[in-house]
């Protein structure tokens, strides 16, 4: 099952997992690649980026939640984006723990140093794509489905 799909074998279920799960790593390895070369030292530190400079206040569970980044490790890079100042935490009426983080104006600039590159290249990517949002739709049904891996093995 190594390498690149292939024809010779009808397709399963086994083989479609196997080819997504290659996939989705090399897609990740990319972006981890990209974040080594602007020496960011942690490929979590580029998704937080990525995902902070959309403009928005986000709670820092809305991050972890919806990019799988460990509680731990967000709390790490906020807290160092934080002595940095580029980033701003303001409290949530009504919750006690949880806060929201924003990007300074500081930390706006050192997100789009990082990021316009990398904006620049999925626009071109994205341009070769045939069916974007056909593809982003089937994803999206896809990983809604995996959730129920999270869920209990069946015994």
């Amino acid at each position: 099952m190594d390498g690149q799909i292939s024809n010779e074998k009808p397709m399963d279920e086994r083989i479609f997992f196997y080819q997504l799960g290659k996939l989705v790593y090399q897609i990740d390895g990319a972006y981890g690649q990209y974040g080594k070369n602007c020496n960011l030292g942690s490929p979590n530190l580029l998704w937080l980026l990525y995902a902070l400079n959309d403009g928005e206040r986000h709670s820092q569970k809305q991050i972890c939640d919806g990019w799988q980044i460990p509680r731990s490790t967000a709390n790490t890079l906020i807290k160092d984006l934080e002595s940095k100042q580029y980033i701003a935490l303001s409290r949530i009426e009504g919750e006690r723990r949880e806060l929201l983080v924003s990007l300074t104006p500081r930390g706006k600039a050192y997100a789009d140093a990082i990021l316009s590159d990398l904006y620049q290249r999925e626009k071109e990517i994205y341009s070769e794509l045939d069916a974007p949002e056909e593809l982003l739709s089937a994803l999206q049904n896809l990983a809604a489905k995996l959730q129920s891996i999270a869920a209990k093995p069946k015994a």
